[in-house]
């Protein structure tokens, strides 16, 4: 054994976490897959239907922002908890957007990303014991580090009998008195699955009963098509005082690798996290924080772009989808296709998402998101790669063909 071994804290549970040989994370694993299936066929192009960011770069004049930014002297140093002219940004962005319009920048405080926001959350309110109350499939983030604190997880599934909502009057009466956090993630990654003012009031009010902090994941909440129209939870009286909102520019605003998000809450909350977030890092860089104060104000033009191509994208997909064999819909949000597998192709039977992802990524050089968690599905992304409208026909017609050969049976 390794001096380290002896040494690593033993709330982290199982050494075996860290033998990344015999334990990989699910998008190490599936990379390996796809990795492995293009060095076999070389002379095959690969269909990227599994990516889960934007296709594009940001808007230019963010990046010319950010540039203009980064030559002034002054904006070189820390920004420890952030700017004004963001924080500012970020509520006329809630105000217009979302119709929450009794924030002040006491209310907001910058992230480095929404993967370091919900990395900070559980330390505020995770003590041993704990539970947090997680949806499943969906982001680990939050439970992995109330874990890591010595807290659990409970994951309720998202089921389609359930309309893929969590099932909250069967959660055990032991789980439930030591629940203390409750992720939710509407529009939902992977299931398309949208949240209503009415399924929000439902939910504040078995929370507040319980005693349970919400922490509300909007990361691809701007993303909305048809009449649908985005809607936060904070826009529900009550919400304020026991949730915690996080928005994110990288899926909306095309800025992935900008690193820059918000988290929206009382003044208290805000309080709580901004402390732990001055204890484990000094703040995004200030250009990139400016950057994207003119994105949030700007938003109705940059995101627009986004959702005609997306929406234009989803139309075509699913027709090829359904002449396939597959049951799926147009989603109002989001940017994935959740599509339950088929019972196999040819004399091969489906068990799981895995193996029907496994099986057309090696017979048809096409790559999707296999996910077990409630039933088996794919997740289909329209984020591939396609530089114009006839680009995206022509890859529709080829990503037909190729699942036309396999012979698939539903």
């Amino acid at each position: 054994m390794d001096f380290i071994d002896n040494m690593i804290s033993k709330r982290l549970g199982d050494l075996s976490f860290f033998n990344t040989t015999t334990r990989l994370y699910k998008f190490e694993k599936l990379k390996k897959m796809i990795n492995e299936a293009e060095i076999k066929n070389p002379d095959k192009k690969l269909i990227n239907m599994g990516v889960g960011e934007p296709d594009k770069r940001a808007n230019s004049k963010i990046i010319d922002i950010l540039c203009e930014e980064a030559y002034k002297s002054e904006n070189r140093f820390y920004s420890d908890n952030g700017i004004p002219e963001f924080q500012e940004a970020a509520c006329r962005f809630m105000k217009n957007l979302y119709h929450v319009d009794n924030l002040t920048p006491k209310n907001i405080m910058h992230g480095i990303g929404s993967k370091s926001i919900l990395a900070m959350i559980p330390i505020g309110f995770i003590n041993p014991g704990d539970v947090c109350l997680m949806t499943v499939p969906g982001y680990p983030m939050i439970g992995t580090y109330s874990k890591f604190l010595g807290g659990e997880v409970y994951n309720l599934p998202l089921c389609e009998e359930k309309n893929f909502f969590p099932d909250l009057e069967n959660i055990p009466k032991d789980i439930l008195q030591r629940a203390k956090l409750f992720y939710i993630n509407y529009p939902n990654n992977p299931t398309g699955q949208i949240a209503t003012k009415e399924y929000y009031e439902y939910l504040i009010d078995f929370c507040r009963k319980n005693k349970i902090f919400i922490i509300s994941d909007m990361a691809y909440g701007a993303l909305t098509y048809g009449d649908y129209k985005p809607i936060s939870i904070l826009s529900i009286p009550g919400a304020m005082d026991l949730c915690l909102e996080i928005h994110s520019l990288s899926k909306s605003f095309n800025m992935t690798g900008f690193r820059m998000a918000f988290v929206a809450g009382s003044e208290k909350s805000i309080k709580l996290y901004s402390t732990i977030k001055g204890h484990s890092d000094s703040g995004q860089f200030i250009p990139i924080q400016k950057a994207a104060a003119f994105a949030l104000d700007n938003y109705e033009s940059i995101i627009e772009e986004n959702i005609k191509r997306y929406s234009r994208r989803f139309d075509l997909l699913i027709e090829v989808l359904k002449n396939i064999g597959f049951e799926v819909f147009k989603p109002k949000a989001g940017f994935y296709v959740y599509a339950p597998i088929p019972k196999g192709a040819g004399y091969t039977n489906f068990k799981s998402a895995e193996d029907a992802f496994d099986y057309i990524l090696k017979h048809s050089m096409i790559s999707t998101v296999p996910w077990d968690d409630c039933g088996s599905y794919l997740r289909i992304s329209v984020t591939y790669d396609a530089d114009c409208e006839e680009d995206e026909i022509n890859l529709m017609n080829e990503l037909y063909k190729r699942l036309k050969l396999l012979n698939l049976r539903f």
